[in-house]
């Protein structure tokens, strides 16, 4: 069994990753906010898959094993938290919508994590604090099956996300009706089978854009049928177009 490396302390700092790095799985004792600055970060647990553009930031509770991978040149800010200090955040690792000012605050407060005043940056530490517990929730999760029958049928769909078969014809190949899968999907993942292939679909879209891939043929390649159908349903969920990056 692999060992899980344990970093007790939860840095507070800027990092660069290129394209295709990965941070192997690892916890802290303290909690962390974690912020694409640039570029897109995806994060894994073994309860399944975030992907985070730059609208938003990720909270990750003390105790969490989680892993990363940049898709696309990435800025990583890190901001640790002691997990003595009380309840700052979620209990779970959430996706949480960030505001300008917010990203502000995490840049700022990461770009000289060892300088600055001591009360100036208590004033800061406090206001990002209020401005994380301000910020919404978001429905990123792409949840890991525990189901054989859910691993076999998501794996088919995570091979190729445009695959656009219907529950039922994708039981045939799996060995299970439509119905079955279904109520799987309801009680295994929390979620119906359409919003499931929506996530997957929107998290790959968010790994394509971040190696350059154009919006329309991103937007085929992960099951739309057309451009425009895929930047609303982008817009819906991220708040800004396909292609770009919010600056802070």
């Amino acid at each position: 069994m692999m060992e899980i490396r344990h970093d007790p302390v939860a840095p507070t700092r800027t990092r660069y990753l290129p394209s295709g790095a990965v941070i192997d799985a690892h916890r802290h004792d303290d909690h962390q906010i974690v912020y694409a600055g640039r570029g897109v970060l995806a994060i894994t647990t073994g309860a399944g898959s975030w992907v985070a553009p730059g609208t938003n930031a990720i909270w990750v509770p003390a105790g969490t094993v989680h892993a990363h991978r940049a898709h696309g040149d990435l800025d990583l800010h890190l901001v640790g938290l002691p997990a003595a200090d009380g309840t700052l955040g979620p209990d779970a690792l959430t996706v949480l919508g960030a505001s300008p000012l917010l990203r502000e605050l995490i840049i700022a407060y990461t770009r000289d994590p060892d300088g600055g005043g001591g009360a100036e940056r208590a004033r800061m530490r406090a206001v990002l604090l209020d401005q994380l517990r301000a910020s919404p929730r978001q429905g990123l999760h792409l949840p890991a099956p525990a189901s054989p029958l859910l691993r076999a049928l998501c794996g088919i769909l995570q091979e190729d996300p445009a695959d656009g078969r219907t529950l039922v014809e994708l039981g045939r190949q799996v060995g299970a009706s439509g119905r079955t899968l279904s109520r799987l999907f309801r009680t295994d993942l929390g979620m119906t089978f359409p919003r499931w292939r929506t996530q997957l679909r929107l998290q790959h879209a968010l790994v394509l854009l971040a190696d350059g891939q154009p919006v329309t043929a991103v937007a085929h390649r992960c099951g739309w049928a057309s451009a425009s159908s895929f930047i609303d349903a982008f817009r819906r969920t991220f708040g800004h177009t396909p292609g770009t990056h919010p600056s802070p």
